[in-house]
């Protein structure tokens, strides 16, 4: 088998992320429930059964790589496609040559497009012939979920393999091989790095194979030379990693699931939990006030009328962040984070507040019965606008028992229903008290 990619293995200026590109399916890092011997991908690949696919999963986990091996094994033409830069043009140019292609050798195309969730409706349509036609074997590349950002008619043409982030156990056998490798990788130039420290930047790298690389070729730049070769030391490793970011995409499934997991966390009253979600979202470079906005609702959503001060603290925590900025506002809303998880939960505003809404869509305008009105005007009154009104101060602890305040042609609804926890308690029993004596004085 010939070299997966170029004869002269380096060349100057080519990236180290690129020269240690895995060549075979035995040098892949990672991915086993896919590449393993015996699984369904690596078994399509070894038998040259070529079909439509699309990978999903975070950065720097080898999808591009493995669409280019794919292509290899299967002797395929392999064109590039990246959906932030190209257009319907691009795709029709690009399926033109690989139908030249077929004609002029008999050979498939691999039509690999780079981040195609970032594709439109009609951009997406524009495969669909083609792939129906065997004129390309289509492979997409995404980290953004397929059902959310795919048409259906793409997705039910393709089959969907999920890459996972790989293990710090899989980059540091990709920076072992990188510093050892004397034809593509850095073995050449007498290189030492301490153990620890390929463990400390395996660790950086947060599973992102592309980023391990990069980081090493950064530090490999800054090492010290000395008498037996360059030397990596921690201070460097130190400089060349210390804005490195946790894996976190700001709008994309990866935000959705932390800002899931934080929310469940409260709710499930777990502030160890809550607190570390709301740290990976803060390292991760979340905008400090949309999360703001997110606790307000939690306050609202979960605690309620359990324990009012929750949404007390919440607003409060918001405001502090708005006066300090970051870092100092950031303790605040772990504070209000703190106090939610811990504090009596109630989500009976918010179910009484859907059932109120659904009625209020299902019934329609209904009229405001007279006696509710307001008569600030002669005619008004003549028309009886506010006759009968009972004013609930006037009356026995300050409740007119009896009084009807819904319109006079829909029945009686009780939304709200207090849970037995917290303030909701009290809250409870005083509206069974002033429902029990609504219906005695109806019944009189």
């Amino acid at each position: 088998m010939t070299d997966l990619f170029d004869a002269v293995a380096v060349e100057t200026g080519r990236p180290l992320a690129d020269r240690m590109r895995p060549r075979t399916l035995d040098e892949f890092a990672g991915q086993g429930h896919l590449l393993a011997p015996g699984k369904p991908l690596r078994r399509a690949i070894e038998e040259d059964r070529l079909h439509s696919m699309l990978f999903w999963g975070p950065p720097g986990t080898g999808k591009t790589t493995l669409a280019r091996m794919i292509a290899h094994y299967c002797g395929a033409q392999f064109l590039t496609l990246s959906a932030v830069l190209s257009g319907v043009k691009d795709i029709r140019a690009a399926v033109d040559r690989a139908r030249e292609h077929r004609q002029m050798r008999g050979q498939p195309t691999v039509l690999f497009v780079d981040e195609v969730h970032r594709f439109n409706k009609a951009q997406q349509d524009a495969f669909l012939p083609h792939v129906e036609d065997g004129t390309i074997a289509f492979v997409g590349a995404t980290t953004e979920n397929p059902s959310f950002e795919l048409n259906n008619a793409l997705l039910s043409r393709v089959r969907t393999y999920v890459l996972k982030a790989l293990t710090e156990a899989d980059i540091r056998a990709i920076i072992d091989a990188a510093l050892s490798d004397t034809e593509r990788g850095l073995g050449g130039r007498h290189l030492h790095m301490a153990d620890e420290l390929r463990d400390r930047l395996a660790k950086a790298a947060d599973g992102d194979a592309r980023r391990a690389l990069n980081l090493l070729e950064i530090a490999a730049d800054l090492a010290e030379e000395g008498d037996e070769g360059a030397q990596i030391t921690e201070a460097t490793l130190d400089e060349v990693t210390s804005q490195g970011l946790r894996r976190f995409d700001k709008g994309g499934e990866m935000f959705y699931d932390q800002i899931s997991a934080l929310h469940k966390a409260v709710r499930g009253s777990d502030p160890d939990a809550s607190l570390y979600w709301l740290c990976r979202m803060i390292d991760g470079g979340c905008d400090l006030v949309y999360l703001s906005r997110r606790i307000v609702r939690m306050a609202s959503e979960d605690i309620g009328n359990a324990d009012p001060r929750g949404l007390t603290l919440a607003l409060q925590a918001w405001d502090v962040y708005e006066r300090l900025g970051s870092p100092e506002g950031e303790l605040a809303l772990a504070q209000a984070v703190v106090y939610l998880a811990c504090a009596p939960k109630s989500n009976a505003v918010y179910t009484a507040y859907g059932r109120a809404m659904a009625d209020v869509r299902e019934l329609g305008s209904l009229e405001v019965p007279l006696h509710l009105r307001n008569a600030p005007t002669k005619l008004m009154k003549e028309l009886d606008y506010g006759k009968d009104y009972r004013y609930a101060h006037d009356e026995p602890d300050g409740f007119a028992a009896g009084e009807r305040y819904f319109p006079d042609d829909m029945p009686e609804r009780h939304y709200y229903q207090p849970v037995d926890r917290g303030l909701e308690t009290r809250i409870r029993e005083k509206l069974e008290d002033f429902r029990r004596r609504n219906r005695q004085a109806r019944m009189k």
